[in-house]
């Protein structure tokens, strides 16, 4: 089957609806071994209603994606405990009344959580909902952000903790109860044979024996209890993604090495991000298939590389991810190495990249060592990493965009031309609109890889950037959310997302902060990462177009002038579709710049001509040229 032109294909190809994705478990059904298999597959995104899964016919081959609930407690048990308080938070300078509630023995994946979450304050306009499983790191994290009371502390594990607060009290009840019926919605229906037939399977044993020849499992449950899951599925025969984090470091080698010795592979814990076979896992964009494959610990930077790749006309093989973890000491690279094996052995991928951060030297030496005896050109971006040279069959870059157009020439395509402006001409025509005292940069990520990149690339100018994570060396921001200097912030870190969706899908505390930073007369310009996709938010424009007209307009109002920098990672073929997208940012007076390596590039030489004028000013007033 010829890969030109798959996602037209895929459009017009017969779907019917399977079962909506919920929770824990999900199962891809093969004829054949994983990476053997051609069959096209898409699943589509609805925010209003989640993500669902699609069956798409290719021919006389029918494959399937079955979603499979996977609590470890009995829902029938499920009720709501009569336990609420209500207390104060400083919230916007503001007094914030905070109601608290628990929904016990019900298990619900963070993705189901952040959807309730955004739908409740959609339809209620409450301040802010948070709702997370009743784990003791999520209790510290709820006690860190001052959302803790004493109504959640008798919280399992198995319980959904609910905290709505408001400066207007009356909305609290409101919103638990748009909470509640959206949590009794997502239940199965009862009393029916049609809806027992349809509910989905409550473990993986009854998973596999709906799909007899799954071959893959997408686990999302409560970090203490992933590994024991992951088990089970390797039991049965199933590679996993491992969706979910805070899994203890040791359970993640052990369930690894059972993997490799039963030839399988584990992806993750806290991997979100995969393309198998066509099949988009987590957070992933629509792109063609090819002859490049990829592996990586860094979720945006597949991401954006398989973008770029797509963009050049080149496709993905399949886009393992491995895991935040996988390349630090103590894992050892064990899916990495596997990874890059599986992408030696399979006859569609012509060109390997990987993308991570970078490992640690001994885990390092080993990948570079396997690379080099694949057989295959292979391409390494440790983002942040010590430069090194390219031999052999072995090429190092060191940015994404850079490990894109290296992987499409080794995959023998031309690439295609761009009509950008360079990095210089984009500063100097920004920059004949700044102030003198607009000197720095302020880079607010959605993506940690952006945001380690973007550091990368201002260091190697000679740009101290402070961030809250920093490359090695560098140095840390004393808060948060007090920008100084030059500033690099991943706004995904687990401090900004305790009680909230990612900002990949929640774009409200980016907006806050991008009004923040349009009061700092000091700021040159702000650079905004957009990733599109499966799982990202359904019209990012739409939300964040207002920001930036707000954000510029203030800065306008004070007499100066903001440039917002915007990169879009995504495709034409994605949920949101990429044109529209830019267009709408772009009109809303942002400048579209074509990938996250070129608006850091971007964002440098805006620092740099502004330190220029900066000094030459200084110049001139010591030698009584300027009074």
């Amino acid at each position: 089957m010829r890969h030109g032109g798959a996602a037209g294909r895929d459009r017009d190809a017969r779907r019917s609806v399977i079962t909506e994705i919920g929770t824990s478990a999900r199962y891809l059904r093969p004829r054949q071994s994983a990476f053997e298999r051609r069959a096209r597959w898409r699943s589509d995104l609805d925010g209003r209603r989640g993500a669902r899964a699609h069956r798409v016919e290719a021919g006389e081959t029918h494959r399937r994606l079955i979603l499979i609930r996977q609590p470890s407690w009995p829902l029938a048990q499920a009720h709501t405990q009569d336990k609420q308080a209500a207390c104060g938070i400083q919230g916007n300078d503001k007094a914030m009344a905070i109601q608290s509630s628990i929904r016990a023995n019900l298990y619900k994946d963070s993705v189901s959580l952040m959807r309730i979450s955004q739908v409740t304050v959609a339809r209620t306009g409450v301040q802010r909902v948070t709702l997370l499983m009743g784990t003791r790191s999520n209790k510290e994290f709820l006690q860190q952000a001052g959302l803790m009371s004493p109504a959640l502390e008798s919280a399992k594990p198995g319980d959904i903790m609910i905290v709505v607060a408001d400066d207007a009290p009356d909305k609290l009840a409101a919103a638990e109860r748009e909470i509640h019926s959206q949590i009794a919605g997502e239940e199965p229906k009862g009393g029916s044979t049609e809806a027992a037939a349809e509910a989905p399977p409550r473990s993986i044993s009854g998973g596999v024996a709906m799909a007899d020849h799954a071959d893959l499992a997408l686990i999302s449950v409560p970090g203490p209890y992933a590994a024991a899951e992951a088990l089970k599925a390797l039991r049965q025969g199933l590679n996993v993604l491992l969706f979910s984090d805070n899994v203890p470091i040791e359970q993640e080698v052990a369930i690894k090495r059972v993997a490799a010795q039963k030839g399988l592979l584990v992806m993750g814990p806290d991997c979100g991000t995969a393309i198998i076979n066509g099949v988009p896992l987590g957070f992933a964009n629509v792109v063609r298939r090819g002859a490049i494959g990829l592996v990586g610990a860094s979720g945006t930077g597949l991401q954006e590389v398989m973008c770029q790749i797509h963009r050049h006309g080149q496709g993905i093989s399949q886009a393992i991810g491995t895991g935040s973890h996988d390349v630090s000491s103590e894992v050892g690279g064990i899916t990495m190495l596997q990874g890059l094996e599986l992408l030696a052995a399979d006859a569609q991928t012509k060109v390997v990249a990987i993308v991570s951060k970078p490992p640690a030297p001994d885990v390092q030496k080993r990948v570079v060592e396997r690379a080099r005896a694949i057989g295959k050109p292979v391409v390494i971006c440790f983002l942040g990493g010590e430069p090194a040279a390219s031999a052999g069959n072995v090429h190092r870059t060191s940015s994404l965009e850079e490990t894109a157009r290296q992987a499409v020439a080794l995959a023998g395509a031309r690439q295609s031309g761009g009509d950008e402006q360079s990095a210089e001409q984009f500063a100097e025509r920004v920059c004949a609109s700044l102030a003198p005292s607009q000197r720095y940069l302020r880079g607010l990520y959605s993506g940690g890889t952006f945001c380690s990149e973007a550091q990368t690339i201002w260091r190697a100018a000679g740009i101290r950037a402070r961030s809250n994570v920093p490359l090695a060396g560098a140095d840390r921001l004393a808060d948060v959310e007090q920008s100084h200097g030059h500033t690099a912030i991943d706004l995904g870190s687990d401090e900004f997302t305790v009680g909230r969706p990612h900002p990949m899908i929640d774009y409200g505390v980016r907006i806050e902060r991008l009004l923040k930073e349009a009061d700092d007369p000091t700021v040159a310009c702000v650079v905004l990462d957009v990733v599109l996709g499966y799982g990202s938010h359904p019209n990012p424009a739409e939300v964040l177009a207002p920001a930036i007209r707000r954000a510029k307009a203030a800065a306008r109002a004070q007499g100066r002038e903001l440039p917002v920098l915007c990169f879009v990672c995504g495709t034409g073929s994605d949920p949101q579709p990429y044109e529209i997208q830019k267009a709408m940012l772009a009109d809303a007076g942002a400048e579209i710049v074509g990938s996250s390596t070129g608006a850091a590039r971007v964002a440098q030489a805006i620092a740099g001509r502004m330190a220029a004028d900066d000094n030459a000013t200084g110049r001139r007033v010591m030698q009584g040229g300027e009074r």
